[in-house]
């Protein structure tokens, strides 16, 4: 008889990799998405420049959940809308998110210019060995922007990924389903099924989530290193303090007071979402990740999900808001440009409404610039110095300034969802389950 000893048995011999497995998958997604951020930072010190060999893996990770975000924005939005009991809500819904993402970046842009006035990042940088660089078009004007929402095709609107126009039908069709009632009823069981679905790919690509983000991370450390802060250390520090004010206290401040719920489990609850943010620097591309976490761990309705997230991808950027604010400042400083009380004024809206219309991408911020900048009369050749300055460094800011955009949409659906007796409170206060 053979000695089992001497001839393990097949299950016996995989022991240590269903054990592997199963402490792997056994561990919080956020736990296992931070391992590979800090993996990373440590790969990337390493591989120094070699860190772009791995960087496919990032790309790999980006285009997955890219690939996601026009069906789960389609789907979940004509869902959500045809589940409303009444058409009238929507309009509710609709005014109270725009209304809240508008006011939340009109303070984002007033706090850049309070930080860049007290802080002072402009003063004694020399632009001269800048290379300059053309920054973008200009913003379509206000109009063109209204008209393009429209899509002349619905299908070449998704395949093209223009979002704002894919929203625009979402919302007609869902709306249709809601008005003709009774007989639409097999067709909104068809997207509340094709919403589930989605959300569950979405729970499959999450898995790739701590891979992704270990090499991103490895690339951005082993490309830019330590030392791209040190060029711009303190317009980097005036970013930082920025987002930090903007997420903890303005977002959590709304939490408080107009959701009148405690903060701390909201960025508790969140993480997934913050890192995946942050490393992508996308906020297009946190938009699933999004989607999950309000419904799953914030308790956020998929009605009010599925109409405050999509439309906070496109509309809210808390971050860019601030950071273009904070950079009119820095050029105006290193330029030497005097700026009075109607200066001001006109930053704040201007940046405003700009940061509405930028494309929710990496470095989108840079190239609309001009708009701003010509308000306190800077030329377009010295922008274009400016940004051939901020531009080798933007990366790792980009990655700070992203976390804002994503909390705001966030804190807006959970305070949306409370104000339409749409949030599970106990969901919302309870710890996820690891």
């Amino acid at each position: 008889m053979t000695d089992p000893a001497l001839h393990p048995s097949e299950p016996a011999r995989r022991g240590p990799f269903r054990d592997a497995a199963r402490l792997w998958f056994g561990t919080a997604l956020w736990k296992r998405i931070l391992l590979g951020l800090v993996l990373g930072v440590i790969a990337g010190l390493i591989l120094q420049e070699r860190a772009v060999d791995i960087k496919w893996l990032g790309d790999a990770f980006i285009r997955l959940i890219r690939m996601l975000v026009v069906p789960l924005v389609f789907i979940t939005i004509v869902a959500g809308v045809a589940a409303m009991a009444e058409p009238r809500r929507l309009g509710a819904i609709g005014t109270r998110t725009i209304g809240l993402y508008f006011g939340l970046m009109l303070i984002a842009s007033s706090l850049g210019l309070l930080i860049g006035t007290l802080l002072q990042p402009g003063v004694g940088v020399d632009l001269s060995g800048a290379v300059p660089l053309v920054s973008g078009t200009p913003p379509a004007s206000f109009g063109d922007t209204l008209m393009n929402i429209i899509p002349v095709n619905p299908i070449a609107a998704m395949a093209s990924g223009d979002v704002l126009a894919v929203i625009f039908f979402a919302l007609l069709l869902g709306t249709g389903i809601l008005v003709v009632g009774e007989p639409a009823r097999p067709l909104r069981r068809l997207f509340d099924a094709g919403s589930a679905v989605m959300l569950q790919i979405t729970a499959f690509v999450m898995e790739m989530a701590p891979f992704g983000v270990f090499a991103l991370i490895a690339w951005v450390t082993g490309t830019s290193g330590a030392g791209a802060f040190l060029s711009i250390f303190k317009l980097a520090l005036c970013v930082l303090i920025g987002c930090a004010i903007q997420t903890l206290l303005v977002h959590g401040g709304l939490i408080r007071l107009l959701g009148r719920l405690p903060a701390r489990p909201f960025f508790r609850d969140v993480t997934d979402a913050i890192v995946v943010a942050f490393t992508t620097s996308s906020s297009s591309a946190t938009l699933p990740v999004a989607m999950r976490v309000a419904q799953t761990n914030l308790g956020v309705s998929p009605t009010v999900a599925s109409t405050t997230l999509p439309i906070g991808v496109t509309l809210s950027m808390d971050g860019t808001a601030l950071y273009v604010a904070l950079l009119t400042m820095f050029a105006a400083q290193v330029f030497g440009i005097p700026l009075a009380a109607v200066d001001y004024l006109m930053i704040i809206l201007t940046t405003t409404l700009v940061a509405i219309g930028t494309a929710p991408v990496p470095s989108a911020s840079l190239f609309i610039l001009a708009a701003v900048l010509s308000v306190i009369g800077i030329s377009p050749e010295q922008t274009a110095l400016l940004v051939g300055f901020i531009l080798p460094f933007d990366r790792p800011l980009d990655m700070m300034r992203t976390v804002p955009n994503c909390t705001s949409d966030l804190s807006v659906a959970v305070v949306v969802a409370r104000s339409e007796g749409e949030l599970d409170v106990p969901s919302y206060l309870a710890k996820p389950v690891e």
